[in-house]
């Protein structure tokens, strides 16, 4: 059976800009953020996403949330604020002058003092943080995917969440393609299926989002 090309999101993108006409108004400053990522071609998860991230955050009462990947803080700041006014999130990005554009934007939201900023390698600093989470999402280099998920499922508390964004990678992991982002992404959705205690589901949203949870 021939396969469909890939597409640059699962999500068909009538259904992508129905859902966002269905969103809230962001307030200016994820307005800024989504407007200066649309500019400047940032990737971001973009709002249907969070907000169904940050949904998932409040459901599970995730309040110390690790982020492996975060650019302008766009998600971290939906993290944020579900984690609440005594949340802990951890940011992480390589690019420093990224890391101070997106101090800007997080003292404007109000949540400085929610927001622990790490610049260096993600990975790096996730094991050079000490402790356990309630939630570990996964936005890094597409290649190293697979180890975040391994460092990262026995830090997780019980009913601990992981979260991985471009787990479907543009339709291209059901396709003959054997470029190390597909690979890596069929290779953590296969880890994950495998982890003994988890509940897993990938949900084709946007660019297809892997849901872990720790059960025991």
């Amino acid at each position: 059976m021939d396969m469909a090309a890939p597409t640059p999101f699962i999500t068909a993108p009538a259904i992508d800009e129905y859902l966002n006409t269905l969103l809230p108004a962001r307030d200016p400053v994820l307005a800024d953020m989504e407007s200066e990522a649309a500019r400047r071609d940032i990737p971001i998860v973009g709002p249907v996403v969070a907000a169904f991230l940050s949904q998932l955050a409040r459901l599970a009462g995730a309040q110390r949330i690790f982020e492996l990947g975060s650019a302008i803080g766009y998600s971290t700041l939906w993290w944020a604020r579900a984690a609440g006014a005594e949340g802990e999130v951890f940011y992480t990005e390589r690019d420093p002058a990224l890391a101070r554009e997106a101090a800007e934007y997080f003292a404007r939201a109000g949540v400085t003092g929610r927001v622990r900023q790490l610049t260096g390698d993600a990975i790096a600093s996730f094991q050079s943080t000490p402790g356990d989470f309630d939630l570990v999402f996964c936005d890094l280099d597409k290649p190293r995917y697979p180890e975040a998920l391994r460092l990262a499922a026995p830090r997780l508390r019980p009913g601990g969440l992981f979260i991985a964004d471009n787990v479907l990678w543009k339709g291209k992991v059901a396709t003959p393609d054997r470029e190390p982002q597909t690979e890596a992404m069929r290779e953590i959705t296969r880890q994950a299926y495998a982890l003994a205690g988890f509940t897993v589901s990938v949900l084709p949203l946007r660019d297809g989002i892997l849901l872990a949870r720790k059960e025991k």
